[in-house]
């Protein structure tokens, strides 16, 4: 029998493959700067810092060194094109909902505590059906800090109402493990995400493939507490 815990999930690369929306967000901003297109292949891994950090790499690829005033304007014409294509493509990793569904069978509470604004990520969840799974949806603006300051996760435990000491981490790269880390909370990680560091080389303390073991790593936990006291 698995203890009900808090289970906070990261949202890009995590709950949903955003990739093809965030990166042909990017290439309509490239092309109005007169910039070649960023294959998706070759653009996945630039995901997980945010929309400024998505274009500073971006950019970055492209040899192209801009202005603060130009990111700002590029970074606010990224927002309004993704805003009205934010779930064309996008859809919820392999296996994701049958986990979401088991976990709050257990009694688990659900949350995502993610670096994307979270007006973007509500309207995300929302065309996809899944914001009302989550007890709190929180973004890079909703305390005014990002992943890895364990302030953001703190808080969005609160606002889920959970405790902080029964928390479990989901995430795809080193901004998550570095949250968890800094809160003091375990963490999973997958590697299906998004992340210029292998997953496996930021050392989880559970790592899965694949949707369907989320609910055997979680329970590992709480056997493992169990067998500890």
């Amino acid at each position: 029998m698995t203890s009900p815990r808090t289970v906070v999930f990261d949202l890009d690369g995590t709950l949903v493959d955003t990739a093809p929306d965030l990166i042909g967000a990017l290439n309509v901003v490239l092309a109005a700067e007169g910039l070649p297109p960023v294959p998706l292949h070759e653009a996945r891994n630039m995901i997980g810092g945010g929309v400024r950090k998505l274009l500073e790499r971006g950019l970055e690829a492209e040899g192209r060194e801009v202005s603060l005033a130009e990111l700002t304007r590029m970074t606010d014409d990224f927002i309004g094109y993704y805003a009205e294509h934010i779930a064309d493509d996008s859809r919820p990793f392999d296996g994701l909902e049958a986990a979401l569904d088991e976990l709050a069978a257990s009694g688990h509470r659900l949350a995502v505590c993610t670096n994307k604004l979270e007006w973007l990520s509500r309207r995300l969840l929302e065309r996809l059906n899944l914001s009302p799974r989550f007890a709190a949806i929180c973004g890079a603006d909703t305390f005014g800090v990002s992943k890895p300051d364990p302030a953001i996760l703190r808080q969005t435990v609160e606002r889920a109402g959970g405790e902080l000491s029964a928390t479990i981490m989901v995430g795809d790269a080193g901004p998550d493990v570095g949250v968890a880390r800094r809160a003091g909370v375990p963490v999973i990680g997958v590697s299906f995400g998004y992340t210029e560091v292998p997953i496996a080389d930021l050392k989880p303390d559970r790592l899965i493939h694949h949707y369907s073991e989320l609910t055997a790593a979680i329970a590992g936990f709480s056997q493992q507490a169990r067998i500890a006291t």
